[in-house]
C-alpha cells in the first residue's frame, strides 16, 4: 500500500496563493451550491468560553461533484490582542470525496475564515445596497473591520467611510491606516454612524444590540457579520422585524445563531419572508425593489465557504508545482 504524505501549507503560502484568486465569484458558487440543496453541511460543532471569553466553531462537509471535503477549526479570542496575538485562529484541512485521505493541512491561523467572511459582505453589498451610495459605516475597528476597507473596493466606488468602535482611540487609528484609501471619519456613537451611512457593516462581538430601529435612515443596508452564535447580538430585533428585506447565508443556521436567531427569540421574526443568499445570487430581484426600502444581510458564515476558498488555494499550489 503507498503512503501519499498530505500537502501542508503555511501562511505565507496561503496568503500568496490568495492574491490569484478571484473569491467573490468562488463564494457565489459556494452559496448557490447550498441553497440548490448540493451540498452536504451538517449543523457547526460549537465550544464557548468565559475565560478568557471565545469561541471555537468547527464547520465542515462537502458540496456533491467536488474533488475534496473539508473541516475547519476556527476560533475568535478577543483578548488575544492584549498578548499581541491575533484574536482569529485556526486550521482547515482537505480530504478527498473519493478515498478519504488527507490532501491538504491549511495553517492559515485564521486568515481564510477572516477573508470568506469579508468577500461575502461583499456579496451581500454588491446585491442589496442602494443605488444612491454616498457613505459606508463600520462598526468595529479589528481585523474584520480592517477586511472590509480591503475588500470594498472590488463592489463599490465609494471612497467615504465612518467608524466607530467601542475604544475611540482604535477607531482613529483605523482611519489613520487607511486615510490614503478612504475619506475616513471617526462617529463618537453607533447611533450617529446609523444617521450619516447608506450601507452600515457590524463586525463585533457584541452580546447587546449597538443599533436601534430609530437609528436608521429609510434605504438602509445593514450586513451583519458579527453574531455568529446564540448569544451575540449586534442589532436590535425591531430591524429584523420592520425590514423589507432579510437575507440569511444560511436559513437552517440562523434557526440557532445570528441576528435572525435573536429576532426570532424576541418574537420580532417573520421567517416567510427570510430570503436565503444563494437564491438572491441567482435571482436578485428578490432583493430591494427601491432605495427607500431597509435590507438586512445576516451573516453566521457556512462551510460552502471554507470548501471553496481552502479549494481554491490549494489547487493554486498544485497548479505551481
Amino acid at each position: 500500500m503507498k503512503n501519499v504524505t498530505a500537502t501542508i501549507l503555511s501562511l505565507d503560502q496561503i496568503e500568496k496563493y490568495l492574491r490569484d484568486i478571484d473569491s467573490i465569484p468562488l463564494i457565489e458558487t459556494g452559496f448557490v451550491e447550498y441553497s440548490n440543496g448540493s451540498t452536504v453541511i451538517p449543523p457547526v460543532g460549537e465550544l464557548l468560553f468565559e475565560n478568557p471569553p471565545g469561541d471555537t466553531h468547527i464547520k465542515y462537509g462537502y458540496i456533491k461533484g467536488q474533488q475534496y471535503f473539508a473541516v475547519k477549526i476556527a476560533s475568535g479570542f478577543s483578548k488575544n490582542t492584549e498578548l499581541g496575538i491575533k484574536s482569529s485562529q485556526g486550521v482547515i484541512l482537505l480530504f478527498s470525496q473519493r478515498t478519504g485521505e488527507l490532501k491538504c493541512v491549511l495553517l492559515d491561523d485564521g486568515l481564510l475564515t477572516d477573508v470568506r467572511t469579508a468577500v461575502a459582505s461583499m456579496i451581500t453589498i454588491k446585491y442589496l445596497a442602494p443605488n444612491q451610495l454616498s457613505r459606508i459605516g463600520i462598526i468595529g475597528t479589528g481585523i474584520q473591520a480592517k477586511l472590509q476597507l480591503d475588500y470594498l473596493h472590488t463592489v463599490t466606488a465609494c471612497k467615504n467611510v465612518v467608524v466607530w468602535g467601542r475604544t475611540l482611540q482604535n477607531a482613529h487609528a483605523l482611519k489613520k491606516e487607511y486615510q490614503d484609501n478612504y475619506k475616513i471619519k471617526v462617529a463618537e456613537t453607533a447611533r450617529s454612524l446609523a444617521q450619516q451611512c447608506q450601507v452600515i457593516i457590524t463586525t463585533t462581538s457584541s452580546t447587546s444590540p449597538l443599533i436601534q430601529y430609530d437609528d436608521l435612515n429609510p434605504g438602509t443596508h445593514i450586513t451583519a457579520l458579527g453574531s455568529d452564535t446564540s448569544s451575540k447580538v449586534e442589532l436590535d430585533p425591531e430591524i429584523i422585524k420592520q425590514a423589507d428585506v432579510v437575507v440569511s447565508d444560511s436559513i437552517a443556521q440562523s434557526m440557532h445563531r445570528g441576528e435572525v436567531y435573536q429576532a426570532r427569540s424576541a418574537g420580532a421574526l417573520k421567517a416567510e419572508s427570510l430570503i436565503e443568499l444563494g437564491n438572491l445570487i441567482q435571482n436578485p430581484m428578490l432583493g430591494r425593489k427601491n432605495d427607500q426600502q431597509i435590507s438586512v444581510a445576516d451573516l453566521t458564515g457556512v462551510a460552502v465557504q471554507d470548501i471553496m476558498i481552502a479549494t481554491a488555494v490549494f489547487e493554486r499550489h498544485l497548479i505551481d508545482q
